[in-house]
C-alpha cells in the first residue's frame, strides 16, 4: 500500500468510528485508546519555496595584527634619612638598590662622590629603582638648597648637582616665655633660623639678653622651604608680633619697588634703626664704655667702646649701611673691620677671628650682614668682640647713643602697603587669639 492510499484509508476511518467507542479504550487499526494520530504529507511536485538563492562572495579586510606591546619595567622609589655611622653601600642596601654598576659610577665621577664625602646624618637620599634593583634615579641633599642628581639614561648613568627647587610653605605659630627665646621656640616647634630671624627683626627695639621677660608672648607667621616633602631651607618671616612686658611690637614683611625686602610696624614705620644696638647675635656685655682697668696691663685707661662676650666664631654683623674703611689687623684690635656710614659715622669691629668672605677696603655692606667671626686676636683676654661707635671721630658709648629710625614707606607705596598691612595684621590676630595654635 502506498502512502497516498493509507492517508484516504484513515480518514474514512475516523468518520465511521463512534466517539464513545474511542473513549472507553478500544482499539481499532492498532490506533491506541485515547490517543490521536496525526499523518502529514506532501503531495508529490507541490512547491514550497519560491525564493531565488544566490552565492556572494565579499573580501573583508582584516586588521592587521600588531605585535604585543613589552610588558612595563615596574619601578619602585625609597626615601631613607643618613643615620650616624652610615656608609654609601650600607644606605643604598636600605633603600632596596642592588646594582654595582651604579656603585661603580659613583664611585668614580667627580660629581657623583660627592656623596661619599657629604654623607652627613640627618640628610635625605630618594631612590627609583627597577623590580630586579638596578637604579634609575637618585636624588641627594648635599647641602642646603642643593641637590645631587644621578640618572641612567640609555649610554648609562650621568650626574649633575643642581640648586634645589624649592616651594614655600606657611607656618603659624605662637608661644610664651616662661624662661628664654629658644626655649620656647622649642617648645612651639619653631626651627632655630627663624628664632635668629625674630630677634633680629626686634633688636631694634629689644635687647634680648636683658629685656626679655617670662610671660612674654610672640605670634609668627614664616615660610619653610621643601622639594618633594624634603626641607631645603628655612625660608622668611612674613609676619610678627612680640608683647614684651606689655608692649606690642609688629613686623611686616614689604617689598618696594626695587624689590629689596624690608620689616615695618603696622602703621607703616621702619622695623628697622639707622644702626643695630647689637652687633652680635645671642652675646651678653661684658665691659662697657667708659674707663676701667684694663685686664691686660692693669691700669685705669678709657674704653672707647662695649665688649660683647660670645663663643669664638659668632657672626658678627654690620650694625648699619656702609662701605668697608679697612679689614685685616689693626694693632692692639688684632684682625678688624671698620665701616663708614652716612653722616660721618664710623663703627669698628674688633678681635675677630676671622672676615666673612668678600670683606676688602671699598666694599659695600648693608645692615645685618655677615662681616666677620668673634675671636681673640690683639690684646683679648678671651672671645669677645669690640665693638665702637664714632661720630666726628669722636667715640660715643654705642648703648646709649641715640639711633634715629630709618626711612618708612615712601607715599608712592602706601596705598599697596596698606593693603598687605590688614591681610597681615588679621592672620597675626588669628594667630594670638589661639596661644596653643600650630598649624601650616
Amino acid at each position: 500500500m502506498n502512502v497516498e492510499k493509507a492517508v484516504i484509508l484513515a480518514q474514512r476511518l475516523a468518520t465511521l468510528l463512534p466517539v464513545r467507542q474511542l473513549a472507553f479504550g478500544a482499539t481499532l487499526l492498532g490506533l491506541p485508546a485515547l490517543g490521536v494520530v496525526t499523518a502529514f504529507g506532501l503531495a508529490p511536485g507541490t512547491v514550497v519555496d519560491t525564493v531565488e538563492r544566490a552565492s556572494i562572495t565579499v573580501d573583508v579586510p582584516l586588521p592587521e595584527l600588531a605585535p604585543a606591546p613589552a610588558p612595563a619595567v615596574q619601578r619602585f622609589t625609597n626615601q631613607e634619612r643618613v643615620m650616624r655611622g652610615d656608609t654609601v653601600a650600607g644606605l643604598m642596601a636600605r633603600l632596596g638598590i642592588s646594582d654595582d654598576a651604579a656603585m661603580s659610577f659613583l664611585r668614580a665621577d667627580p660629581v657623583g662622590r660627592q656623596i661619599f664625602r657629604q654623607l652627613i646624618p640627618g640628610r635625605t637620599m630618594q631612590a627609583e629603582m627597577d623590580d630586579g634593583g638596578g637604579l634609575v634615579s637618585l636624588r641627594y641633599f648635599v647641602g642646603p638648597g642643593k641637590v645631587l642628581e644621578v640618572t641612567r639614561g640609555p649610554d648609562g648613568f650621568s650626574a649633575r648637582e643642581r640648586a634645589a627647587q624649592a616651594e614655600p610653605r606657611a607656618y603659624y605659630k605662637s608661644a610664651t616665655i616662661n624662661s628664654s627665646l629658644f626655649a620656647a621656640t622649642d617648645a612651639a616647634g619653631i626651627p632655630d633660623a627663624i628664632a635668629m630671624q625674630l630677634a633680629r627683626v626686634f633688636a631694634t627695639d629689644l635687647d634680648f639678653h636683658v629685656d626679655i621677660r617670662s610671660g612674654d608672648r610672640f605670634a609668627v607667621i614664616y615660610e619653610m622651604s621643601y622639594e618633594d616633602g624634603e626641607l631645603v631651607s628655612p625660608g622668611r618671616i612674613l609676619a610678627a608680633e612680640f608683647v614684651n612686658q606689655g608692649r606690642t611690637y609688629s613686623a611686616i614683611l614689604f617689598q618696594d619697588e626695587e624689590g629689596d625686602d624690608a620689616y615695618y610696624e603696622l602703621d607703616g614705620t621702619s622695623r628697622a634703626k639707622a644702626f643695630l644696638r647689637s652687633p652680635v647675635e645671642f652675646s651678653r656685655v661684658s665691659s662697657g664704655f667708659g674707663r676701667r682697668i684694663h685686664p691686660i696691663f692693669k691700669s685705669s685707661r678709657a674704653h672707647t667702646g662695649t665688649d660683647f662676650a660670645a663663643p669664638t666664631g659668632t657672626r658678627v654683623l654690620a650694625a648699619a649701611d656702609g662701605h668697608v674703611v679697612s679689614a685685616g689687623w689693626r694693632g692692639g684690635y688684632g684682625k678688624a673691620v671698620e665701616i663708614r656710614h652716612g653722616g660721618a659715622i664710623t663703627t669698628l669691629y674688633g678681635h675677630l677671628s676671622g672676615f666673612a668672605p668678600g670683606m676688602r677696603a671699598g666694599a659695600r655692606v648693608r645692615q645685618g650682614d655677615p662681616i666677620g667671626f668673634v675671636g681673640a686676636t690683639g690684646w683679648a683676654t678671651g672671645p669677645h668682640l669690640h665693638y665702637e661707635f664714632k661720630i666726628s671721630g669722636i667715640h660715643q658709648d654705642p648703648m646709649r647713643v641715640a639711633l634715629p629710625k630709618a626711612t618708612p614707606v615712601p607715599a608712592s607705596l602706601r596705598a599697596r602697603f596698606d593693603t598687605e598691612a590688614a591681610s597681615a595684621g588679621a592672620r597675626i590676630a588669628m594667630v594670638r587669639s589661639s596661644p596653643s595654635l600650630r598649624f601650616e
